[in-house]
């Protein structure tokens, strides 16, 4: 593979690494827009919920889309005495690549890597009944989050297209997922059901006599 095509396949990768790339394309893709109306639109649409959103971000993102030939200018606006905005329109590339994006996203899985996720996997530095007394705090946390994710689903349900809530859908699906297997493993760490539960608790046991 040659220089150039690696660089360009690192671009992808680290592009397509960023959703808010994806969000910034997606709204071009509906209208030319300046890029605080960008950042109102998705806003208004609670996208923000799903894409990390501020503003230092989101003009780095815009001028990279730029400079790589994805958006370009497509003149300014000026509201009463502020600065000029300049408009940003999506172009033939910046479609294609949008379109590509979003079938590989949708249509193959990937490994990803959630910080809970390594929280389990190194849950055995601390003793089981901290571990325990933590994953409790953690779900009461998720009973709320639960609780707002089911309240906000049924006001919009009547409101919104599916398409148009199908994230918050997707959200609730994972915390009413991650509520349940919290629930089971704080469940078998208190009747000490746990498989190695024993081995964890000497483990704990040696090297807290070990530092003290």
């Amino acid at each position: 593979m040659s220089q150039g095509a690696a660089g360009s396949g690192a671009a992808t990768a680290r592009r397509r690494g960023n959703p808010l790339a994806l969000a910034v394309l997606a709204q071009l893709g509906d209208k030319p827009m300046h890029p605080y109306e960008i950042a109102r639109v998705l806003k208004d649409g609670r996208k923000d919920e799903s894409v990390k959103l501020n503003y230092g971000s989101l003009y780095s993102v815009i001028t990279a889309l730029a400079r790589d030939g994805f958006i370009e200018p497509a003149g300014t606006e000026q509201d009463g005495n502020r600065p000029q905005r300049t408009v940003y329109r999506l172009t033939d590339t910046g479609r294609d690549e949008v379109d590509d994006w979003m079938r590989s996203l949708l249509g193959a899985p990937v490994k990803e890597f959630p910080q809970f996720l390594a929280a389990l996997s190194f849950m055995q530095v601390l003793a089981p009944d901290d571990a325990a007394a933590l994953l409790r705090t953690r779900l009461v946390a998720l009973r709320v989050a639960v609780r707002r994710l089911e309240d906000d689903v049924e006001r919009r349900v009547e409101a919104v297209p599916a398409p148009f809530t199908a994230e918050t859908e997707y959200e609730l699906a994972l915390l009413l997922a991650e509520l349940r297997y919290t629930e089971a493993l704080v469940r078998r760490l208190g009747d000490g059901t746990l498989r190695g539960l024993d081995e964890w608790r000497a483990r704990a046991s040696d090297g807290a006599a070990s530092s003290s």
